[in-house]
Parts: structure tokens; sequence; C-alpha cells
């Protein structure tokens, strides 16, 4: 009998959002993010980084799993996702494996 260990993955997110003029704005573009990434990837997600900055924020994304090639597949997904928002321009992606 195989063990299975759980898999869990770290994303840590850096964004510039240059049409904010005010932390409102920013926590507005931000929490339209993190909501679909909640419902998208069921990940837990937090700004953990550039609380007081109007332009910049830092997320970070943990998912869990069992299967680490599906959960890399759902990173390149996530990233496409924060890609694409038209309200934020991405700086930085670090991927750990805990």
């Amino acid at each position: 009998m195989s063990e299975e260990h759980p898999v869990v993955l770290l994303l840590t997110i850096e964004l510039l959002v240059p049409h904010a003029h005010s932390l409102k704005d920013k926590r507005a573009a931000i929490k339209s993010l993190k909501d679909r990434i909640r419902s998208r990837f069921n990940a837990s997600v937090a700004e953990v980084g550039y609380l007081d900055k109007w332009q910049r924020a830092m997320l970070g994304v943990a998912m869990v799993g069992n299967d680490r090639r599906h959960m890399e597949s759902e990173a390149g997904r996530l990233e496409q996702l924060y890609q694409e928002m038209p309200d934020l321009q991405p700086v930085s992606a670090r991927l750990e494996w805990l």
C-alpha cells in the first residue's frame, strides 16, 4: 500500500496597480483578483505585503493537493489569470513547494 503525502504550493505574487490613486482603489482591484482565485482554484489567498502602498501589492496564494503535476498545471492557469487582469501589472512571482 503506497502512502500519499499532501503537496503544498505557495505562490507569492508581486503586482503593480498603476491606476490606483488611493488604498481604496488598490484594494478594489486586489479584492477582485483574490475573489477569482478563491472561486476558480479553491485556494487560500491573502495580501501579505505593501499594505500601505497605493500602487503595489503582494499576494500569497496557498494550494494543497496530492498530485504535483496537477498543481503545476493549476499554477500555470493561475498565472494566466492574474496576467490577464486589466488593472494589474505583474512584477514577479515565486513558486515554492512545501
